[in-house]
């Protein structure tokens, strides 16, 4: 008869058994997955990275850093612990294919979207430039500059190296697109220091069928065709000059669009005189300049309504066209 004791422990657990209970376990691994993972080997190309896996998942140099690297050294030391992303499932040697650079990818991208979030204003240095703009890094990734957001009189290519502060204009991760503006960091930053109803000395940098753009200490603000005079003009060009000194009146602050409009109509003593006798404008510009900010304090205590038109016509230059801005030293 049977020892009952040997029947107690004979649960009829072979060591098939058990192979087949590790093999479940070592292969519960995905694409798409982040885990943790041991460096035990660096290699001239790559690493092997023991993941708990039946055999060694390998990353890949060019799968180490989202930045360009030499060397597995510059960016692992041997039995380092950190996490990993899995890129392909295991080849046909059991082997798995690890990622450090999607995981950055990754919080690369949340971390511009939070940037975005906060206004915040970055600084990077140009690396390359093309036919459409310039090239940067932000925070790992790749970023664009298109030519109409640089504002400086350089070439472009002449910016390479150079650090710019910038604002965002677009996060996209789906497409792959992270552009940037140096206007609209430049103007925020002079905006600090502008005020509606303030006359400014600026120069004409260039003129178009709907307005003229102004230099204003190194920023450029729109003169709409509407805002030249209560006359009406039929261009721009029929009333100033590429290089003209002028006195202007800012008229609307708009940081968020890195935008600023200016007027001359408002400073005219009677309708029409910026056609007739712009040197009288500007002769009276600090008068009127103060009349027009008594009827915004007359507005503000609702004394008078409405009046927005002039901001308006500007506003829509600018939503219909992104033009070429004047260019900061």
């Amino acid at each position: 008869m049977a020892n009952p004791d040997t029947q107690n422990t004979d649960i009829g657990f072979t060591h098939e058994d058990f192979a087949a209970l590790l093999d479940q376990y070592d292969y519960n691994f995905n694409p798409g997955d982040i885990v943790p993972g041991t460096v035990f080997s660096i290699e001239p190309r790559g690493a092997l990275i023991d993941i708990g896996a039946k055999t060694a998942a390998y990353l890949p140099i060019q799968e180490m850093s989202i930045n360009r690297v030499e060397g597995a050294e510059e960016v692992l030391q041997s039995n380092e612990t950190r996490e990993f992303f899995i890129l392909t499932d295991d080849n046909e040697d059991g082997q798995l294919t690890l990622s450090i650079r999607r995981i950055e990818y990754m919080r690369a991208w949340e971390r511009v979207r939070q940037l975005q979030q906060e206004d915040a204003t970055v600084r990077s240095i140009v690396f390359a430039t093309n036919r459409g703009g310039a090239l940067v890094r932000i925070e790992g990734l790749r970023g664009f500059i298109p030519g109409s957001h640089i504002s400086t009189r350089k070439p472009k290519e002449d910016l390479v190296g150079e650090e710019l502060p910038l604002k965002f204009l677009e996060v996209d991760e789906e497409r792959n697109r992270l552009v940037l503006s140096h206007r609209r960091a430049l103007v925020e930053r002079k905006m600090n220091g502008l005020q509606v109803s303030e006359v400014v000395i600026g120069t004409v940098r260039g003129l178009k069928p709907y307005g003229a753009f102004i230099d204003i200490g190194g920023v450029s603000g729109l003169l709409h065709i509407s805002e030249i005079s209560h006359d009406h003009i039929d261009t721009p060009n029929s009333v100033l000059n590429v290089n003209d000194e002028i006195k202007v009146m800012i008229i609307d602050l708009d940081a968020e669009r890195g935008r600023i409009s200016l007027s001359t109509k408002q400073l005219e003593p009677e309708p029409g005189d910026m056609v007739k006798n712009p040197e009288l404008v500007y002769e009276k510009a600090d008068e009127m300049a103060e009349r027009y900010r008594e009827q915004l304090r007359q507005k503000a205590l609702g004394e008078a309504g409405g009046g927005e038109g002039m901001i308006d016509s500007s506003e829509e230059s600018f939503a219909s066209e992104e033009p070429e801005m004047a260019t900061v030293e």
